[in-house]
């Protein structure tokens, strides 16, 4: 079933006006909806409003996002785009007629809290649906309590697809079922482009959920992974250095970085670690001729000037201006909408990009089943997803088997940052500028 998607674009501050700058406790929810006064908010875009509004009972959804600690600076693009959608979904005539809240509970970046929460939104919250927070081990955790109610969640980063094996979890971004050997195998096509290719290779991983699984594949498996994949390729490994989640004291893994002195670095982290590392290995004045980062937040990265140029990263959208061009101005619209709240909020970076990308289409999966199904009935929801699959902005028609856990043939591409700025890079039919070597 195709549907047309949805362009109109409006931005509320919602009931409770949790900052990405400021901290929301856990117990302090936001919800979209509308102003103080009752009446329709006004257009980001300066279009009217819609005259007929959503009526009855809103349909509540629930999450948690990182909206503290480490992994807040990638939490709050989340959060932004999610109030983006859910505003302009309002100002359509809502969800079945009826308007949409969002209901934001703070996981301050921390896995052991997320099934509490989830379980408190679900059972005292009571909430309509749910949609899953950021980061692959709160998704686990999230995931869990959801099949255990049979409630259906989209989820928009989680990529270790062996992992995610409840039938009703549908995600966003997708690295198809084996992403342990299509990432690597993405990132050394690219780098064999190049004139001089590197030779050598040095691993730095967070142990824990998809990062270490690209690294290293499943323990006691015969996985192919990013090791073993290099090898293959006639890279040799120099150094391959992991690290619990939440590390945050680089200076010894720096060093060993130094000692080994690779071609380029692999590092399969999330967040803000690749940054921590990059400085600590500053201050030993020492640069690797290339690195990579798996999941990083965007922004920080280009904060730090000539030292971040030549990084590459994993991508799903960047708002470059020949990709705009190719799609049009709806989804101009989208991103120019988003940079203007995130600016209002001080945001680290205010482009609408992978990340925001990943929440914008969870969202849309969560729509589609429920007007597909006509319905809040979960299962029915579920197996709509399953028949029909859903129509996306950024990824067109999804199809979700439930054999390979709903993950769908990758679309992602690889990023570099160039001249300060973030561009899509490989491969070559998708890319707006050529891959760069040191």
């Amino acid at each position: 079933m195709h549907r047309p998607s949805r362009v109109s674009i409006f931005l509320v501050i919602v009931v409770a006006t949790a900052l990405v700058a400021c901290s929301t406790p856990a117990d302090s929810p936001t919800a979209g909806a509308s102003q103080d006064d009752g009446t329709a908010a006004p257009s980001a875009t300066g279009d009217a409003p819609a005259s007929a509004g959503p009526t009855g009972d809103p349909i509540v959804v629930g999450s948690t996002l990182s909206l503290t600690g480490p992994l807040s600076a990638t939490g709050g693009i989340h959060q932004i785009a999610g109030e983006q959608f859910v505003e302009q979904l309002n100002a359509q005539g809502g969800l079945l007629g009826r308007p949409v809240e969002w209901v934001v509970l703070d996981d301050e970046s921390d896995q052991a809290g997320v099934a509490t929460l989830y379980e408190r939104l679900i059972s005292q919250e009571q909430v309509d649906l749910i949609i899953g927070p950021y980061a692959t081990p709160l998704i686990i955790s999230a995931m869990a309590v959801a099949e255990r109610h049979g409630y259906v969640m989209p989820q928009h980063t989680a990529v270790l697809a062996p992992l995610m094996t409840y039938e009703c979890q549908f995600p966003s971004w997708s690295i198809g079922p084996e992403p342990n050997v299509f990432v690597p195998e993405q990132v050394y096509d690219a780098l064999e482009t190049l004139d001089e290719p590197p030779s050598s290779i040095a691993f730095v991983t967070n142990q824990s959920g998809s990062t270490d699984f690209i690294t290293h594949g499943q323990p006691d498996s015969d996985d192919r992974d990013a090791v073993s994949i290099a090898e293959e390729r006639g890279l040799e490994v120099v150094a391959d250095v992991a690290y619990p989640p939440g590390h945050d004291d680089w200076s010894a893994i720096a060093a060993q970085i130094r000692d080994a002195d690779p071609d380029f670095v692999m590092m399969n982290s999330l967040g803000v670690e690749s940054l921590g590392l990059i400085e600590a290995m500053e201050q030993l004045d020492y640069q690797p001729p290339m690195m990579f980062s798996l999941f990083p937040a965007p922004g920080p990265l280009l904060g730090l000037g000539g030292t971040g140029e030549g990084h590459l990263s994993v991508s799903t959208f960047e708002p470059n201006e020949p990709i705009l061009e190719r799609m049009g101005d709806e989804v101009r619209g989208i991103v120019e909408a988003f940079q203007a709240e995130a600016e209002a909020q001080d945001l680290p970076y205010t482009a609408f990009e992978t990340q925001a990308t990943g929440s914008w289409t969870a969202w849309e999966i969560l729509v589609e089943g429920v007007e597909g199904a006509g319905d809040l009935d979960q299962q029915a929801i579920c197996d709509y997803l399953h028949e029909s699959g859903a129509e996306t902005t950024f990824h067109g028609q999804l199809e979700f088997d439930a054999e390979v856990n709903n993950f769908w043939p990758s679309d992602q591409t690889l990023k570099q940052i160039q001249d300060g700025d973030w561009v899509i890079v490989w491969p070559e039919d998708a890319a707006a500028a050529e891959l760069r070597g040191p």
